[in-house]
């Protein structure tokens, strides 16, 4: 594996939904991509799709598996850089989502697994590249952090934790530009899972906030916590 001089970002999750458009967005500008998703299927037809603006390597597996997460840092140390780690791979849960009182804590722990815990060990395993670029790290989060919405108490309450995370990751590390960004609802797989019975096509679909992300990256303000909605919607120029 060849150092690059573009900028690297890694974006878990990419294989559908915000992380690919998000992808996208970034590949558009040239950006070198490092991307995972779970499904090898998708991954592969993603990355062919970006492939044709940009350079782009696939590592398919789990976020929650440690091995996994060394591959990811063994590509990054190859490509000699990291400015930006986008943690957008979460897990809704059970679809319906069950009340607290009967949320079968097995799911729940696997909940607080892959939107908790792994987006702060891929911290952990990437932070000496990111420190060296005084890089960014963007954690997805969503307004059932904030909101209390029956039924969403446990992807809810892993958001809001990892909400909490994102800001002591901050605090802890003010070179860094550290972000949880709520994007508002889209119309992904993932919503329609949460509302299985309900039509979601009124939502917009993810490519409708990458310019908000797009700038955020360019305005770079003081670490926090963001809305998509409330971010300036105006296209950037790269």
């Amino acid at each position: 594996m060849t150092p690059t001089d573009k900028p690297v970002a890694v974006v878990t999750g990419a294989s559908a939904g915000l992380g690919l458009a998000l992808a996208h967005g970034l590949a558009e500008r040239g950006w070198t991509l490092v991307i995972d998703g779970r499904r090898s299927d998708l991954l592969k037809a993603a990355a062919d799709a970006l492939a044709a603006r940009t350079d782009v390597i696939a590592l398919a597996g789990d976020v929650t598996d440690p091995r996994h997460r060394e591959e990811l840092a063994e590509v990054v140390d190859g490509l000699g850089r990291l400015d930006l780690l986008v943690n957008n791979a979460s897990l809704l849960g059970p679809s319906p989502q069950p009340p607290l009182a009967e949320y079968p804590l097995d799911e729940l722990r696997r909940v607080y697994e892959v939107d908790v815990v792994a987006p702060i060990a891929m911290v952990q395993q990437l932070l000496p590249a990111l420190t060296k670029s005084g890089g960014t790290v963007i954690d997805i989060s969503s307004d059932a952090a904030v909101e209390a919405y029956e039924g969403w108490g446990g992807y809810g309450s892993a958001k809001a934790a990892l909400d909490h995370a994102t800001a002591v990751l901050a605090a802890e590390h003010p070179a860094l530009a550290v972000y949880a960004v709520d994007p508002g609802d889209l119309r992904t797989a993932m919503h329609q899972a949460a509302f299985p019975d309900e039509d979601i096509s009124d939502r917009p679909e993810p490519a409708s906030v990458v310019p908000a992300f797009l700038r955020l990256l360019d305005t770079r303000p003081a670490s926090g916590r963001y809305k998509a909605a409330d971010l300036s919607s105006e296209p950037v120029t790269a």
